[in-house]
């Protein structure tokens, strides 16, 4: 607040009482989390150009865990902590001190803990190899040749990333946190949701692709296809999903084979008709 506004018994009071009507709410950092998007900090980056460029994210990590010591019992540190050093790109310990922040909470936060977490265990899920199979997945199928593939599927994996955003919508009418967040989990953890099936499913139907035979290639496409309905029972209008169900079913009735690096064919599978 400016000088001005601090004594209301001068001239242009009625000037200062229209600033006043507009100043920036009060930040309570202290008291809610913070969601990494930076949106607690738009009005000041507005008023303090170039103010995000000079943000230290490691000092900021040392703060958090400078409040834990003070105040061990409060989950939003943990929370904030969990959510400064996942973004810093450690996802283990980041998940860590979500899990911690779970454990002290009492309901009013654990939405948003929980899909914390659930956005690190995508992250963990994307890393590495299956990060690039949609290039090769949406392609032709005789064309696949076995560079970013597959070779293991883990469900796990997948189910404890889903589990996260569901376990974040059942507890989000109890969230004590402002509209702006409530509506992030409302609108983002149902698309995740859809993402990651889709995601399940195109992995599966890579490892059906890669040059090795192993047996379950069309137990694995047939599996694809039921979590791509789930992709598209959540999210009708996923595109990609439309695509990737209708090669799903091309591989099934025609069969595919798979090409090694020199052009001869080191796979086929036959079409089920």
């Amino acid at each position: 607040m400016s000088e001005e506004e601090k004594e209301p018994g001068t001239e242009g009071e009625e000037d200062r009482e229209s600033q006043d009507s507009e100043s920036a709410r009060p930040q309570e950092e202290d008291e809610s989390p913070v969601l990494s998007d930076g949106s607690e900090t738009e009005e000041e980056d507005d008023e303090i150009e170039g103010e995000e460029e000079e943000f230290d994210l490691e000092a900021q990590i040392e703060l958090f865990r400078d409040q834990i010591e003070e105040e061990p019992d409060n989950c939003i540190h943990y929370y904030n902590l969990g959510e400064a050093l996942a973004e810093l790109g450690d996802l283990d310990e980041g998940l860590e001190m979500y899990q911690e922040a779970l454990d002290r909470d009492d309901g009013g936060f654990d939405s948003i803990i929980h899909f914390g977490m659930a956005e690190v265990l995508t992250s963990k899920l994307i890393q590495g190899v299956s990060a690039n199979v949609i290039k090769s997945s949406v392609g032709l199928i005789s064309s696949h040749k076995d560079k970013t593939t597959i070779d293991h599927v883990n469900e796990r994996d997948y189910l404890c990333a889903i589990e996260e955003y569901q376990a974040a919508i059942k507890s989000l009418p109890k969230l004590q946190a402002d509209e702006e967040i409530v509506e992030h989990i409302s609108k983002n953890a149902p698309e995740q949701i859809a993402t990651l099936y889709y995601k399940w499913a195109s992995d599966l139907m890579d490892k059906a692709r890669q040059l090795e035979e192993y047996g379950d290639e069309i137990k694995d496409v047939k599996l694809a296809l039921k979590h791509l309905k789930k992709t598209l029972e959540i999210d009708p209008n996923h595109s990609v999903g439309h695509l990737m169900e209708k090669l799903a079913k091309r591989m099934l009735a025609e069969g595919w084979q798979s090409y090694d690096e020199y052009g001869f064919v080191a796979k086929e599978i036959p079409g089920q008709g």
